[in-house]
């Protein structure tokens, strides 16, 4: 069986942190059972962790410094790290969402899913990489065996 290949961008841990009932938290606990492949890059993972200890965030999740500390490394023990040989700047509108681009491209992943499709639109299909919102990746992972 081959597993699929996946890079979350960081708006998918938030959501998933902020709510038990969406896709991206049934996301994050498929990552967490090895459902599917998760990558991510060293500076990708450094943006998570600081996007999901910013003040604004923690009002959004309700979480502690530590309950963010527990759930990043869960994933850290899970997570296929990823090298970026490669800086494939510009690609993409927003500066920030670049690590997340590169991560799926230097990785060879299958996916990448966001919450802001239409911003990775062109550069995901350039690279050959499937953009998908987080209920879309949660059906075809039902589906896969």
């Amino acid at each position: 069986m081959v597993k699929l290949r996946a890079v979350l961008d960081t708006n998918i841990l938030v959501a998933g942190l902020s709510s038990q009932r969406g896709a991206s938290f049934a996301l994050i606990t498929h990552a967490l059972a090895g459902r599917f492949e998760l990558l991510a890059s060293p500076a990708l993972w450094l943006e998570y962790e600081a996007v999901l200890k910013r003040r604004e965030i923690f009002a959004l999740h309700g979480l502690s410094t530590g309950d963010v500390d527990d759930v990043l490394d869960a994933l850290a023990g899970i997570v296929t790290p990823v090298q970026s040989h490669f800086l494939w700047r510009p690609q993409l509108r927003d500066p920030n969402d670049e690590m997340v681009l590169e991560a799926a491209v230097n990785g060879q992943a299958s996916f990448l899913v966001t919450l802001n499709v239409r911003d990775f639109a062109l550069a995901a299909s350039r690279w050959k990489i499937k953009l998908l919102a987080p209920g879309a990746f949660l059906l075809l992972l039902e589906k896969t065996p």
